[in-house]
């Protein structure tokens, strides 16, 4: 089995697309909620979410990662600079802990059909691998911490048990939930 993770660019806009939009729908998220504010989503796109994230794909630095087993993707990670993430960057809910400028993953989906098969821990190491190449000097994600399996509907934002296993470590808690559940703050330090 071969693993594979890439920056999503235009290139890879169809791969990215077929992990969280399979049948293209216009009125999709497009991992743009959790990124962008929604004027901003509307002003990037001319009003289409599809071409707002088609837009920054071509940025300096694409909005995540796209990962592959065997050249077919499989998942995804919206990861960048924290400040590149206006919605949160703003945020009032998940605030910076200090001032290093830590990249943030929002967004972890993995494709329908391949859950719970390795795919999470291959997508996480990719992303950081992808932010260290950068030089971020740390990575930070605001999972939740459930006594179970988490709805899928909410699975996004990630598990502790998923970070930890990643090498994430538990630096802070934050106001937002997510499933009733507190956000966390988990880091792995790339120094």
């Amino acid at each position: 089995m071969r693993w594979e993770t890439y920056p999503v660019t235009a290139e890879r806009f169809d791969d990215f697309a077929d992990v969280i939009n399979r049948n293209r729908r216009a009125n999709h998220c497009w991992c743009l909620s959790h990124r962008l504010q929604a004027a901003e989503i509307d002003r990037l796109g001319d009003g289409s979410r599809e071409q707002a994230m088609r837009r920054l794909c071509d940025r300096e630095h694409p909005p995540g990662v796209v990962c592959y087993r065997d050249d077919e993707p499989v998942g995804w990670c919206n990861i960048g600079p924290r400040t590149e993430i206006t919605r949160l960057a703003r945020s009032r809910l998940i605030r910076p802990i200090d001032h290093l400028p830590v990249w943030s993953i929002v967004c972890i989906v993995v494709r329908a059909g391949h859950r719970r098969q390795g795919v999470t821990a291959r997508l996480l190491e990719g992303a950081v691998a992808y932010a260290a190449s950068h030089g971020a000097p740390a990575v930070e994600g605001y999972p939740v911490d459930p006594p179970g399996r988490m709805d899928v509907t909410m699975a996004f934002v990630g598990t502790r048990s998923m970070f930890e296993r990643a090498g994430f470590q538990v630096v802070g808690t934050t106001d937002a939930v997510a499933s009733g559940m507190t956000r966390l703050i988990m880091r792995r330090d790339l120094g």
